[in-house]
């Protein structure tokens, strides 16, 4: 089994060394299993239960000060499960795994993906708060508006940040490959600077067993968005991807994410021949072309080639192989 997990595109974390070192723990305990499923379920479990985050325990915490967990699954034979905007759901992952596995459906949402996490046994009603979102969040207090929508909604903005799309058109980015990769980084990461503050610490994990790959992303979204905001992580093709060719997780700038279909983009490129490491270059790149914004993607394709890349100041990773 390999599996290869992520701990979000972003700035600089303040403690790399633990936050690493809980990497590498879920990618030794999904590499410990016997199914790409269990894999990446077992790999996102470890980073859902620890506060350093963006998923689980630490998730951001939404406008109206509640936290709300979204995750997507898919294998590779294109089954698919997601759910999102359930309060106080530790554990993500699990649900849409449901969703995948026992529902006749693709996706699920809010409450009603509650009662299903309840129905199968995954825990609900949980404190997801950490240290570092409570003080957070009492730091937003005195500029919290109290004058409906318009005045919440011109307050998200000011917190949020709003990224410009302006960029390149779709056929001029895919076919980017003129060298310019690294000074692009280098842009996006001095005018990106306010990832760091929109805790885009989303975690992710691919998984490969010599015959089947899974992809799985987790997240609590993004900091300060309107309540109900939903991204790119529960939505196939943004967040997460798998085919019989690869296994893709993504994690950054989630509305322009979803713009670009990011996870699917990179599996397009291993379907045209471009092993999982170029691919996720190439991807990346375009997608900074496109958008202006920063992200990162994890992928492994069906010869065992692990990748990754981002254009923001770190995403940090972590490989485990057993046979």
């Amino acid at each position: 089994m390999q599996v290869l997990v992520h701990g979000g595109a972003g700035s600089d974390p303040d403690e790399p060394a633990p936050r690493q070192a809980v990497l590498d723990e879920a990618a030794e305990t999904g590499a410990a299993t016997s199914d790409p499923v269990d894999a990446v379920e077992a790999a996102i479990h470890v980073l859902e239960s620890s506060p350093r985050f963006n998923a689980g325990v630490g998730s951001a915490v939404q406008s109206d000060g509640a936290i709300r967990t979204d995750a997507g699954i898919m294998t590779d034979d294109r089954a698919v499960g997601a759910a999102c905007s359930m309060p106080d759901v530790e554990h993500a992952v699990s649900v849409a795994r449901i969703v995948m596995e026992e529902t006749p459906h693709g996706f699920v949402s809010g409450e009603h993906a509650v009662t299903l996490a309840e129905a199968f046994d995954v825990e609900t009603g949980v404190n997801l708060w950490s240290e570092r979102t409570r003080e957070k969040w009492a730091e937003t207090e005195a500029d919290r508006p109290t004058g409906g929508v318009a005045s919440e909604l011109e307050w998200i903005q000011n917190q949020y940040g709003q990224t410009d799309p302006g960029g390149r058109d779709e056929d001029a980015a895919e076919a980017a490959g003129d060298g310019n990769g690294d000074e692009r980084r280098t842009e996006q990461t001095e005018t990106g600077a306010r990832d760091g503050d929109l805790d885009h610490d989303t975690v992710g994990a691919v998984a490969f067993d010599g015959e089947h790959l899974t992809a799985a992303t987790s997240t609590g979204g993004r900091w300060l968005a309107l309540a109900g905001r939903v991204g790119d992580v529960p939505q196939v093709g943004s967040g997460f991807y798998c085919s019989p060719a690869a296994a893709v997780s993504a994690t950054g700038a989630g509305e322009d994410i979803a713009r670009v279909t990011l996870s699917r983009r990179v599996a397009r490129h291993i379907e045209r021949g471009l092993d999982a490491d170029a691919a996720a270059e190439l991807a990346i790149d375009e997608f900074a072309e496109l958008t202006g914004s920063t992200a990162g993607v994890i992928a492994i394709d069906s010869s065992g080639t692990l990748g990754s890349a981002f254009n923001s100041s770190m995403m940090q990773t972590a490989r485990a192989t057993t046979r």
